[in-house]
């Protein structure tokens, strides 16, 4: 087992591409799980146990918005609780490939467990807004319903369109090319991104900046779900065959 730097070195060759990821999960998000991954590698962790970690941490987190009362307090801890498991969700893969201990079981904890968490977060957002929000009116416990149904959506549609594109991409021309990373698309991408989301829990001590925040942001993830669904539908259309 090498040293710490020597499999920090190791990790940063084995990086997914950046194409199509914010700046937010290339420049903190992956290399805080390449940190993480690294010190899991030398604890002896497996991928699989990894996730598992990055679960306790997300859940725990999710758990305290539906039954805690809304403080600063709580948005501190709630806030660095999400981050740590974002941070270890990308670990898990950093660790597989270091490794090569990944395989299909590991591939399906990961996204049954990100699944678990976009119908969570929401979910607990309703029940603290039930529990604690005084609200000014009870049709604000939709929106919650509403940013759920955009966030779990986007989370299918987009895992169909990346397994429904493996097989055109495995039948494509040995000399075709992909086209370079934006940086543009990078930021735009951040509004859209579940690590910029979770800042949002840092208001949890200002309710009513709370539910504002959480109001534009389930509003933007519902113009970024109209976008996407457009196209990835028109990606798809053009994989058919003749």
């Amino acid at each position: 087992m090498g040293s710490t730097g020597t499999v920090l070195r190791e990790l940063r060759g084995a990086q997914k591409s950046a194409k199509g990821v914010s700046l937010y999960s290339r420049y903190v998000n992956r290399p805080a799980g390449r940190v993480l991954a690294a010190g899991a590698y030398r604890a002896g962790l497996t991928p699989n146990q990894v996730t598992l970690v990055s679960a306790l941490f997300t859940y725990a987190a999710l758990a305290a918005v539906a039954l805690v009362e809304p403080s600063w307090t709580l948005a501190l801890l709630v806030y660095a609780a999400l981050a740590i498991g974002f941070a270890f969700d990308s670990a898990d893969g950093q660790l597989a490939r270091l490794t090569g201990r990944g395989g299909p079981d590991g591939e399906w904890l990961d996204h049954v467990v990100d699944c678990g968490k976009l119908v969570l977060v929401h979910t607990a957002v309703l029940i603290s807004f039930y529990r604690f929000g005084e609200l000014p009116s009870e049709a604000w416990l939709l929106l919650p319903l509403g940013f759920q149904l955009a966030a779990v959506v986007t989370f299918c549609a987009g895992l169909l369109r990346e397994h429904l594109g493996k097989a055109a991409a495995a039948d494509a021309p040995a000399g075709s090319t992909t086209a370079p990373v934006s940086r543009v698309r990078a930021v735009g991408l951040l509004p859209a991104d579940y690590g910029v989301f979770c800042l949002v829990f840092l208001l949890l001590g200002a309710p009513v900046a709370f539910r504002a925040g959480y109001a534009v942001l389930a509003v933007v993830h519902t113009l970024f779900l109209a976008a996407f669904l457009t196209k990835w539908f028109r990606e798809l259309r053009a994989l058919r065959p003749g």
